[in-house]
């Protein structure tokens, strides 16, 4: 697929940081220790991988990292500010333009068209329409969709439906992006593209790119490796 990402500013350098962070569920009155004391730090202009198998605690993870849900104890730090700490109103701000996510399931809304899929972040937002059609152009037309703009979610392939996710989570250029087994939906030519993809916005305006996997042909691509393990997180490569 031959890109047409635009050239764009890079975002000031931030780093994403987990402290201390432990998460615990319930299950039949027992404690289940999902993640255990984690401390990470991730930076902008980087591109990590977490590796573990189903059920290691990577959709929890980078749930909590990206202040979709609590930890049971600890926190996570954007720039140093505690996450968990701020207002609803600071909350919505850092989901609109530090955080971008793509999950294995697109979660796109059946009743929107493709392009008022991605143009409803920047209505939630507060742009005016004529620049949330301009930027959802932009970002379909970068990941070869923009000939399905008119179309509804549900006369899309597989395929398509992931990259039009990837437009939506990256419409406010995110300072990272947080993406939860996202080829696992996919065929290997449609994955490759797809992790392609990735890079090239991550090297594009300096974005943070962290994928978790269990997929040795997306981790390998990545220049930081951590793999979790019986909810502790180990370094297993670093570029």
């Amino acid at each position: 697929m031959e890109s047409h990402i635009p050239k764009q500013e890079k975002n000031p350098e931030k780093k994403l940081e987990a402290i201390h962070l432990k998460k615990n569920f319930i299950s039949g009155g027992d404690t289940l220790e999902i993640l255990k004391k984690i401390d990470v730090t991730f930076e902008q202009n980087k591109s990590y991988a977490i590796t573990g198998v189903s059920g290691s605690g990577k959709s929890t993870l980078l749930q909590v990292l990206g202040g979709l849900d609590s930890p049971t104890s600890g926190t996570v730090l954007l720039d140093g500010q505690d996450i968990f700490k701020w207002k609803p109103s600071e909350k919505n701000l850092f989901f609109n333009r530090s955080i971008g996510f793509v999950f294995q399931f697109h979660y796109l809304i059946r009743e929107l068209t493709v392009l008022e899929n991605v143009m409803l972040m920047g209505f939630i937002k507060g742009d005016d329409k004529k620049h949330c059609l301009s930027r959802a152009r932009e970002v379909l037309s970068a990941v070869g969709v923009d000939h399905k703009r008119n179309n509804y979610t549900t006369e899309l392939s597989g395929g398509e439906l992931q990259r039009v996710a990837i437009a939506r989570a990256v419409f406010n250029r995110p300072a990272f992006l947080l993406a939860d087994e996202p080829t696992g939906s996919l065929d290997e030519h449609n994955a490759q593209l797809l992790v392609q993809l990735f890079l090239q916005y991550q090297q594009e305006w300096g974005m943070g790119l962290i994928i978790s996997t269990h997929d040795q042909e997306v981790y390998s691509k990545m220049s930081t490796v951590y793999h979790l393990h019986e909810g502790s997180l180990m370094l297993v490569k670093q570029a």
